[in-house]
């Protein structure tokens, strides 16, 4: 495979970043890659400083393969260079690749369409570091780790930005999304029906869009394990007799208890008053996500004052 040769400024901006690496006590450098280099010549110049390889083009990826350098595969369709570089370190936390309190070099091309051209500097804080593996993997036995981060980060992005100024609540129901139809009936029509699975998958950027503009609309989001949007403006049906859900939280948490608990989905509940993202598995609480700044911050959830619905 042809390898990408680095041009004299890309050279300038490695050789800088070495020096920043020993000034600082720079632990890893993330290259968001837009072109398949010699990775494996990239780390050796680096020497004890980590060399992270973040991209969603296929030859890059193979080649960060090839040359055994640690490797972040991001999502297939672009998005906007912040998100890839947000996504790029959630994406290498989730790994543990890099730890609490490690500060990281990012080089990636911000004005270039290809070409580096920027070097950034950032202190992982601890809005990032909460985001562990050990805290994704305690969910992967019903939702694959992929499809569960899509609708975890979507979720945090609505709580996050609202849509057109306001405030926005959302839910979504993933994986089982057979038995979650099955209790679940149609408020609106639906606006994903009738597309076929390449136009309905999370993946796109495109459709987590329509997904932020359909969150305004009342019911839940139901997804596939496999990412697919199959369903938007769902009213859940399961009953909530016998769950235990902290004080204050409204009917859109008690729906996503009960929906989990009764179907054995993951359910993500977005609070249209705080923007806190709840996970929701068999039934109760199991993460809780305050969106803080740029970042995402994952916590245990801590029900220190609970009601009962018998």
């Amino acid at each position: 495979m042809a390898r990408s040769q680095l041009t004299r400024h890309e050279e300038g901006l490695l050789k800088a970043s070495l020096l920043l690496a020993n000034q600082e006590g720079v632990s890893a450098v993330v290259l968001l890659a837009e072109r398949a280099y010699n990775f494996r010549e990239i780390q050796s110049g680096f020497g004890e400083v980590r060399l992270i390889v973040a991209s969603d083009k296929p030859d890059v990826i193979e080649t960060a393969n090839k040359d055994d350098v640690n490797l972040v595969p991001l999502l297939e369709e672009p998005e906007t260079r912040q998100l890839q570089l947000v996504s790029a370190l959630l994406e290498a936390i989730a790994d543990e690749l890099v730890k609490s309190g490690d500060t990281i070099i990012a080089l990636y091309a911000a004005y270039e369409r290809e070409v580096l051209d920027t070097l950034s500097v950032i202190d992982l804080s601890e809005h990032l570091t909460r985001l562990t593996s050990r805290d994704l993997q305690r969910l992967e036995t019903t939702v694959p780790l992929e499809t569960l981060r899509l609708v975890v980060n979507l979720a945090v992005e609505i709580g996050k930005e609202g849509r057109e100024g306001k405030a926005v609540g959302a839910l979504f129901v993933v994986g089982n999304h057979r038995k979650v139809l099955a209790q679940s009936h149609e408020q609106i029509h639906d606006p994903f029906k009738g597309y076929n699975k390449k136009e309905r998958g999370l993946r796109l950027a495109r459709v987590r869009e329509s997904v932020k503009e359909l969150a305004q609309i009342d019911g839940a989001f139901v997804v596939s394990a496999e990412g697919l949007v199959e369903a938007a403006g769902r009213i859940l049906d399961a009953p909530a007799q016998g769950l235990t859900l902290s004080k204050g939280l409204g009917a859109r948490h008690w729906a996503a208890a009960a929906i989990s608990k009764t179907t054995n989905a993951i359910a993500i509940a977005v609070s249209e008053s705080t923007g806190t993202v709840r996970i929701f598995k068999d039934g109760a609480v199991v993460l809780r996500i305050e969106p803080i700044e740029r970042a995402m911050k994952w916590s245990d959830q801590e029900q220190d004052a609970e009601i009962t619905s018998g």
